[in-house]
């Protein structure tokens, strides 16, 4: 057989099979592939609400590293962005509601 035929006993490949490694429909804005990264930014976005700041900020920034690990690990894999932001704002939110409880309780000693 020629080198440009392919021979009768591989199966052929699908268009499918080739754009599995390029990305998914959503051009990769969503990172599926990386649910540590995705929960970490809901988990970070929410913890902007109060009273479930601390409860949510400190998984975001747990979760965001072990997000960024996962695409260390599988650079096909997005997400890293995601992650940052589930680090950062979650990060900024704990060290907020944080502060905040601590600035109420030297508030009312005070008083």
């Amino acid at each position: 057989m020629s080198q440009d035929q392919p021979s009768p006993y591989e199966p052929p490949v699908l268009q499918a099979q080739i754009l599995d490694d390029e990305g998914d429909g959503t051009g990769g804005l969503i990172p599926f592939k990386n649910p540590q990264a995705l929960t970490a930014y809901y988990l970070a976005v929410f913890s902007l609400i109060p009273c479930f700041g601390i409860l949510l900020g400190v998984p975001a920034v747990a979760l965001g590293i072990m997000g960024l690990g996962a695409r260390k690990r599988n650079p096909a894999i997005k997400g890293s962005v995601h992650a940052w932001i589930g680090i950062i704002l979650g990060g900024g939110t704990t060290l907020l509601w944080v502060g905040s409880i601590i600035a109420f309780i030297m508030y009312t000693r005070v008083r």
